[in-house]
């Protein structure tokens, strides 16, 4: 449910909306996948196929990969999404175990990734990675990208001020 203590563009949203947002923003989309290495902070990108309905992010990923191992190590993670063309943004810390279980393999499973395993999803160096969000914030057009424009072209010119067509807030999921 939105935040009763929602002040101008904030919205800050909790629970099943929170967790819808998540979905919109992060499903199916590209993000920078950020692990720490010991001594920096590594981004690669990765694409998002499932955030669940308790708003776990799901990834495939390669058992033996430096994101894996480093995830071993620090499972804090940090993952940032941007569709500019729709002024969508996203930015969540979280943190990320990994997992080998083989049904939710083959539930995630989809002819793109099958190109990086040379023996498919039955390909022993497939894994998961779960992240748990703990820390999200959004931005977000309402209006979607041409009226945003316009609506900041005119408060240019008329000096007015008001409502730019945006919001963000915090993702309590």
């Amino acid at each position: 449910m939105a935040d009763t203590k929602n002040q101008g563009s904030v919205e800050n949203l909790s629970g099943p909306e929170a967790i819808k947002k998540l979905k919109e923003l992060a499903e199916g989309q590209m993000c920078m996948f950020c692990t720490h290495d010991g001594s920096r902070i590594v981004s690669r990108p990765m694409s998002t196929p499932q955030v669940d309905e308790a708003g776990n992010m799901w990834f495939i990923s390669s058992k033996d990969s430096n994101k894996n191992l480093q995830i071993q190590d620090d499972s804090d993670v940090y993952l940032t999404y941007a569709i500019p063309s729709k002024e969508h943004y996203l930015s969540v810390a979280g943190t990320a175990t990994i997992s080998t279980d083989r049904a939710k393999i083959e539930e995630l499973w989809s002819p793109f990734v099958d190109a990086w395993f040379e023996e498919g999803k039955d390909d022993p160096n497939v894994s998961l990675l779960k992240v748990e969000p703990d820390d999200c914030h959004y931005w977000d057009s309402k209006d979607g990208k041409l009226i945003s424009m316009l609506k900041i072209a005119v408060k240019i010119i008329t000096g007015g001020k008001g409502d730019d067509g945006g919001v963000e807030g915090a993702l309590a999921v």
